[in-house]
């Protein structure tokens, strides 16, 4: 078995800095990890590196960007491209949208012809391990001056590249501070005299409320249904400690039967089976269903990134005051407090060094780092981007990114987050189990072995690299 020794802080953030009246994090954890990475191919550019020609990318180039159509959208790159053509070099882009990274890129990068930039994410993210040495370095986009003058590493919140730095070579650009919470109508709390839940016990208490109320206390949707796998290990962390994330993160045996974990299981079981999750979510589109919760309020709780209110923004109930609350611990003895939380870096941008104006890829990059590219993203996607400096304290009028700034700002140095999902492409097969468990068709001890089994699988196969996580 091959591994990759990283070394990781025992709280996976450190304190939030307060910029703009927002706490962000300082410190990230690993997002996407595997050995290796290229330094550039031929097709780099051909143009003369400059100040304001760092990469070298040919003048009125254009570059071909493969960008994942989810919760965030595409045009977000469309604006910073437009940004890029402003500039003196004139470089323009083709922004492709695309959902199934894996099954659309995959064959490209096997045939040496990838696009210039991808957003890997979504479900579908195609495995870094598998294309690992076909990357672009990155380092020498921290070093060039943004479109304003600034030095890049200069202008992004600390630590943001320690998620894509893989075996010390700086290979993914983390464009998305993304916070995980558990999501609520505020208005709606209010109305019914509510109060978020602090533990699992309190959840199912507002559930029997919920029901009187002809509610539910959960939601969910067939392609979303690891969401709750996501609540889960949040909560069994906070309750465990790192015990809990290392042991999930190094694929150990029995990682699955750990006492916080079974602890969370039997918890999201009990609520289950009181008829607390709305029925029917295995056959339900994933937004359809989150719209059931932010514009038809039949479920209480919605555990989800920060890009859920941008993803249902068409379909919230107005005044709905989208908010958002930590994830419930056990007991009040967990080892981690309730104002804990799960956030990190997200939305992988990567650049092919084979694409044919990799040089152009990073320009288009360099471009998203703009101030005033980060700016639109953070006010038309109300979630902050890695660049400081771009969201005010009023959060564009949003609760829920004012909601951000005061989670992180709870939290803390008990900031953490997890990787071996990602890592290792697991989210298609846990998504089965998951949905036959919040159906109600299986026990925690199914859970658990289909899970532990999906585990054991990539743990035992050789051709696999693995990280390891201390």
């Amino acid at each position: 078995m091959t591994e990759q020794h990283i070394p990781m802080p025992r709280r996976a953030f450190l304190r939030g800095a307060l910029v703009a009246g927002i706490a962000l994090p300082l410190a990230g954890t690993l997002a996407s990890c595997a050995a290796g990475g290229s330094t550039g191919g031929a097709s780099s550019g051909t143009g003369t590196k400059s100040a304001t020609n760092p990469f070298g990318v040919k003048e009125k180039s254009a570059v071909a960007a493969s960008i994942f159509n989810g919760g965030y959208g595409t045009d977000y790159v469309d604006f910073a491209a437009a940004v890029m053509a402003k500039q003196k070099l004139g470089v323009t882009a083709k922004v492709d949208q695309i959902t199934n990274i894996a099954q659309s890129l995959q064959p490209k990068f096997v045939a040496g012809n990838p696009p210039d930039l991808v957003d890997n994410s979504g479900a579908n993210a195609i495995g870094i391990s598998t294309i690992r040495s076909q990357l672009s370095e990155l380092s020498d986009l921290l070093d060039s001056n943004n479109y304003e003058g600034k030095k890049i590493s200069d202008t992004l919140y600390g630590g943001v590249t320690a998620p894509g730095t893989l075996d010390g070579k700086f290979l993914i650009l983390n464009y998305v501070l993304t916070v995980y919470a558990l999501w609520y109508s505020a208005s709606l709390f209010k109305a019914n005299g509510w109060t978020v839940p602090k533990t699992w016990d309190e959840a199912y208490e507002l559930g029997v409320k919920a029901k009187a109320k002809g509610k539910y206390l959960f939601i969910w949707g067939k392609e979303a249904a690891t969401y709750y796998q996501t609540l889960a290990i949040a909560s069994a962390i906070k309750e465990g400690g790192d015990d809990v994330r290392l042991a999930l993160e190094n694929l150990e045996a029995k990682c699955w039967s750990k006492p916080a974990v079974q602890s969370v299981f039997t918890a999201m079981k009990k609520i289950i089976d009181a008829g607390m999750f709305k029925p029917g979510g295995a056959g339900t589109q994933f937004t359809a269903a989150q719209a059931q919760w932010s514009n038809d309020e039949d479920g209480l709780l919605y555990p989800s990134g920060s890009w859920i209110e941008n993803e249902m923004k068409k379909q919230t109930k107005a005044d709905f005051q989208m908010t958002g609350a930590p994830e419930p611990t056990v007991t009040a003895g967990s080892k981690l407090p309730y104002e804990a939380m799960h956030s990190t870096a997200g939305e992988p941008f990567i650049v092919p060094a084979k694409g044919a104006n990799a040089a152009g890829g990073k320009e288009l990059l360099r471009a998203m780092l703009s101030a005033e590219a980060a700016t639109n993203f953070a006010k038309t996607r109300l979630t902050p981007t890695i660049v400081k400096g771009t969201v005010p304290a009023d959060g564009f009028g949003s609760t829920a990114l004012v909601s951000q700034s005061t989670l992180l700002e709870g939290a803390g140095d008990n900031v953490f987050s997890w990787n071996f999902v990602d890592l290792y492409g697991m989210n298609q097969d846990q998504l089965v189990v998951w949905n036959t468990f919040l159906s109600g068709k299986s026990s925690v001890a199914q859970l658990t072995s289909g899970l532990q089994g999906i585990t054991d699988k990539v743990a035992n196969d050789s051709s696999v690299t693995k990280v390891k996580v201390s």
